[in-house]
């Protein structure tokens, strides 16, 4: 069962949870905000069920290329934990799951989450090979990464007429996305390179960290449009302006480290901590 739990990657609560704060973003800034518990919940269910999916994608895709890497090495594909067809079995049922989640959504609001779920598939399947074609495969993750605002958005107000709040929440949450993963790929640029594969770290070379550091002003530049948009009240701004300098000095301390699985790791663990403070705020805002 452990193999089985590392495929979902569901041992790694980080990379669930940095799905799910734009949802709630999404969420907790709809007009008709604070969500029920019964959206709020069919939404974190449906993230663990399609983000499990996309990571058993990913480790398909990459079984091969996954033995070469120190940090993906031991990924249960790729040290013959799991079998192929057993990873294929386990991928079926979260899209299964995943469609049952949509399915369970109000009518009112299931006819447009089905259809933005089944947009959003192809990419979050075709995601884990854009590293062998794409010179920046961040980005389509990003762009992945909007469904889970455009989704719970949908689910919640039962249309996409969210306005510039909804729009600038979108924008927030790719270049938040493009940022982090960008540092995610700085821990296999090495390894990468010699292989053949993309990443924005390559891409980007020495302007990555200026890229990341951009990504994140942009990121919350958006984030205080989307909140002034939906007239949040002054308890979210404190919130607001420590998660901003806060992201500036994990990309300051980015400067000062030497690139590496540790490095890219905490860089991502306090994002998940940053992202969560902001949706603290957000929340406070509506309930005080």
């Amino acid at each position: 069962m452990g193999y089985y739990l590392q495929l979902l990657r569901w041992n790694k609560p980080s990379g669930r949870l940095i799905l799910l704060i734009p949802a709630c973003w999404s969420l907790w800034l709809t007009p008709t905000a604070p969500p029920s518990l019964f959206i709020l919940g069919i939404i974190i269910l449906g993230g663990l069920f399609v983000s499990g999916a996309g990571c058993i994608a990913n480790d398909i895709w990459d079984r091969k290329f996954d033995k070469k890497i120190i940090r993906t090495k031991d990924r249960p594909l790729a040290n013959d934990k799991v079998s192929l067809k057993a990873a294929w079995i386990l991928l079926i049922l979260m899209l299964f799951l995943s469609l049952f989640i949509v399915l369970s959504i109000p009518q009112e609001s299931r006819n447009l989450c089905l259809l933005l779920a089944l947009l959003s598939l192809p990419l979050i399947l075709l995601y884990p090979s854009a590293k062998r074609w794409f010179k920046y495969p961040q980005l389509i993750l990003s762009i992945c990464w909007g469904f889970s605002v455009l989704i719970p958005w949908a689910a919640s107000e039962s249309s996409l007429t969210g306005g510039l709040t909804l729009i600038f929440c979108w924008f927030a949450t790719v270049l938040w996305t493009f940022g982090f993963d960008t540092v995610y790929a700085m821990a296999d640029e090495i390894e990468d390179k010699v292989i053949g594969l993309n990443s924005s770290a390559i891409s980007l070379g020495k302007k990555s960290i200026k890229t990341v550091s951009f990504c994140y002003i942009l990121t919350c530049f958006f984030l205080a449009l989307a909140a002034f948009n939906a007239n949040l009240g002054l308890i979210y701004w404190p919130f607001w302006l420590i998660t901003t300098l806060g992201m500036q000095r994990e990309v300051f301390l980015l400067s000062s480290r030497s690139k590496g699985i540790k490095t890219s790791g905490l860089h991502f663990s306090n994002q998940v901590r940053l992202g969560s403070l902001l949706l603290l705020g957000i929340i406070f805002s509506r309930v005080i």
